[in-house]
């Protein structure tokens, strides 16, 4: 069934879904890249070419999934899992909230769940800039490319992982820091605050972890700690103003 959104009311779903389509081709590209270094992680856990499939496909954040391969190889219980996930991903669902309110007022919530099933930075970044309400169907055309990059693209870093020299799966290993490097270094460059909070973690990870009773928990378990209070410590004491948040949101 084909639904009208402003501003696409003179537009076919189709039109709509091929311009999420064409948007979306350089970032499953560059997911594509990304995923295969984590695919490595994701071998290195023990995880198998299907089971890494899956895990990107249903989990499509680098972040999260790391974090989560990263207790998954140090035998960590489910509760941990999920909870270091949780935490890793907690930004989405602000994203998702933003996103809600550029959708007209009679969307289904079937829609609203697809849609935020893959909120990633960059599909967030390409919907907000979109001018007037959101037609769900230009996420659906960027996830059509997006989301299947993703998971390809752990699923064959599991394979190599398997099949490369183990000098090569180090080196591969490595490459994964140097896309959280990426990540983090634009937004620390910008703001220094946080920067200054970005090196209060790599400290505070040290000390934790030789630190007497913090040390006994596990890796994740300090990470679930560190990354609640650093988090908390940073919003209460540099809040974003109210106006500055709009923006960033980007709502029309």
């Amino acid at each position: 069934m084909t639904e009208s959104f402003e501003p696409d009311l003179t537009r076919s779903t189709r039109q709509v879904f091929l311009e999420g389509v064409h948007d979306g081709t350089p970032i499953a590209l560059g997911y594509f890249v990304v995923s295969f270094t984590l695919g490595i992680a994701a071998r290195n856990a023990g995880l198998d070419p299907l089971q890494g499939f899956l895990a990107s496909f249903f989990n499509n954040a680098s972040a999260g999934e790391y974090a989560g391969f990263t207790v998954i190889a140090a035998d960590a219980p489910y509760l941990e899992i999920i909870l270091i996930t949780l935490v890793a991903n907690a930004r989405y669902m602000l994203m998702s909230c933003a996103l809600s309110q550029k959708f007209p007022a009679g969307t289904s919530i079937w829609h609203r769940i697809f849609v935020g099933f893959d909120v990633t930075d960059e599909i967030f970044g390409i919907t907000i800039a979109r001018k007037g309400l959101l037609n769900p169907y230009y996420n659906y055309g960027a996830m059509a490319l997006a989301l299947p990059g993703w998971a390809v693209g752990t699923a064959l870093g599991v394979v190599a992982g398997n099949i490369l020299p183990p000098s090569v799966v180090s080196a591969l290993s490595v490459a994964l820091y140097g896309m959280f490097l990426w990540v983090i270094i634009p937004p620390a460059k910008k703001n220094r605050i946080v920067g200054a909070l970005v090196l209060a973690s790599f400290a505070l990870s040290y000390i934790a972890s030789i630190a007497p009773m913090l040390s006994d928990f596990s890796s994740g378990t300090r990470t679930i700690i560190l990354t609640i209070l650093i988090a908390g410590i940073g919003a209460a004491l540099f809040p974003i103003p109210e106006k500055q948040g709009q923006q960033k949101g980007g709502n029309d």
